[in-house]
């Protein structure tokens, strides 16, 4: 170990929250060295036994709180102190979405270098719980039993769990029937080691109207018993609409193959966003909190500031969601999106809510955007909801170069957030107004509508060719 770290792997230490980490974790110090504290909460003093030990952090195991934050609620999922899905029951709501800004306010002050950018409290859910309408859980067998629900902690251990605080009913009710019928049926469980059985996880939507959608994942090309599994599904889901199996024969970690089969019912179901109606597949993306979206695109739709003749450019376009949000109010929208399962969807979407200022192309931002720029287009504004990693350099080189008015960024990591914040500085861009909005209660994770606007400060920006 090095002589300068001041805690050792096994011994017991108290000391002082100070904050939370980006996982939720508690983050206090020995000295001035740096310990995570899965459970301790800012404000309290706690103590705990080292279990890892790094060279610029440790990690602990809460033994005892020994001064208790006022924050501090009591969780009301019995399995919490095992389950890997939330991480902050244990903090009161209003003090998570302080926890969540300070979050933001960090990342755009330590990353963006940006201490001066002004961060809006964040806007909470009406109801923090039951929110998911999508549900994903692996299944697997614990001393003969099939157990289907959330992961353990830092581990591939499957916490049996009926009733999920944060699933929707509907979700809950799918896990419940999927596990008797297979128990009664005798269908095989999945084992990762091993490679061998039938059934690996369960993915379970809920649409509009409390209907549900069931999509067996196996690792097998048939579901042994098919029909009686679905009369069982039929007879114990009084809203269900559709039962699909998807097949995933890969030995990995990834949940869902690449084929899909209908096996009774509907393709697809639908969910609603504000007056917008989409159709739902096993693999489509659609946001787990349907309430919360509104929330999040109207924000995105008020950055924007479209007055009707605005071209606008949604570089990260998915399904669409966004892109047909903005076409309510500008004259055009492009939605660019490599995936291009993902452009059928929104294609599809645009049809059945008869958009027609939206146009949904194919292909690498860093691509698409310059044919477009070539073609005549200049967009008024660009709206980019990035994965979690955020954008490339290139990508934002290439916004900047098309010079919008203002870039609408949605982001669901303030880390990369404020990372791409930063590079966007140089070509004169700089955050107007950023907001954040709770889509996942009783997690750590927090969304961030930034708003960009472009001030002459004296960069020279290259029009692409």
């Amino acid at each position: 170990m090095k002589r300068n770290v001041p805690v050792e792997k096994g011994k017991e230490y108290t000391l002082a929250i100070q904050s939370l980490g980006i996982s939720g974790e508690g983050v206090g110090k020995v000295e001035t060295f740096t310990v995570f504290v899965r459970g301790a909460l800012p404000g309290e003093e706690v103590r705990v036994k080292i279990e890892e030990v790094k060279k610029s952090y440790a990690s602990g195991r809460l033994l005892q709180v020994v001064r208790k934050s006022a924050d501090r609620v009591k969780p009301i999922c019995p399995i919490y102190e095992d389950c890997g899905g939330c991480q902050l029951q244990h903090l009161d709501y209003m003090a998570q979405l302080k926890m969540k800004r300070q979050q933001v306010i960090d990342a755009i002050t330590r990353i963006g270098k940006m201490p001066d950018a002004y961060v809006e409290p964040t806007i909470g859910a009406v109801s923090p719980w039951n929110y998911r309408n999508k549900m994903q859980f692996p299944v697997g067998l614990e001393k003969g039993r099939t157990v289907i629900g959330c992961f353990a902690r830092g581990s591939h251990r499957i916490i049996d769990t009926k009733d999920c605080h944060i699933q929707k009913q509907g979700n809950n009710a799918i896990v419940n029937a999927v596990r008797d019928i297979a128990a009664q049926l005798h269908i095989s469980v999945y084992d990762e080691d091993r490679h061998t059985g039938v059934l690996r996880h369960v993915v379970g939507r809920v649409g509009l109207g409390e209907e549900l959608m069931v999509c067996l994942v196996t690792a097998t090309q048939h579901l042994p018993r098919e029909r009686e599994f679905i009369k069982l599904l039929r007879a114990k889901l009084p809203n269900l609409v559709s039962v699909q199996q998807n097949i995933q024969t890969y030995h990995n970690n990834v949940i869902m193959g690449r084929e899909t089969k209908l096996l009774w019912g509907k393709p697809t179901i639908l969910d609603r966003i504000g007056r917008l109606k989409f159709h739902i597949s096993p693999r489509s993306f659609f946001q787990v909190n349907t309430e919360q979206a509104e929330v999040l695109y109207r924000k995105a739709l008020e950055f924007a500031n479209l007055r009707g003749g605005e071209t606008v450019i949604d570089a990260y376009c998915g399904t669409g969601t966004i892109s047909l949000f903005l076409a309510q109010k500008a004259a055009k929208v492009y939605g660019i999106e490599i995936v291009k399962p993902a452009i059928e969807d929104a294609k599809r979407n645009a049809r059945d809510n008869h958009v027609k200022n939206a146009e949904f192309l194919v292909g690498d931002a860093t691509r698409v955007m310059p044919q477009l720029y070539r073609q005549g287009v200049r967009p008024d504004v660009i709206v980019v909801d990035p994965p979690r990693a955020g954008c490339t350099p290139l990508v934002l080189k290439t916004f900047a170069e098309m010079k919008p008015e203002r870039i609408v960024y949605v982001s669901c990591n303030p880390a990369s957030l404020a990372r791409d914040l930063a590079i966007l500085a140089p070509f004169g861009y700089y955050p107007q107004k950023i907001q954040p909005v709770d889509m996942f209660p009783q997690t750590s994770h927090v969304e961030t509508v930034c708003l960009m606007s472009r001030e002459n400060r004296g960069f020279n920006i290259c029009v692409p060719q």
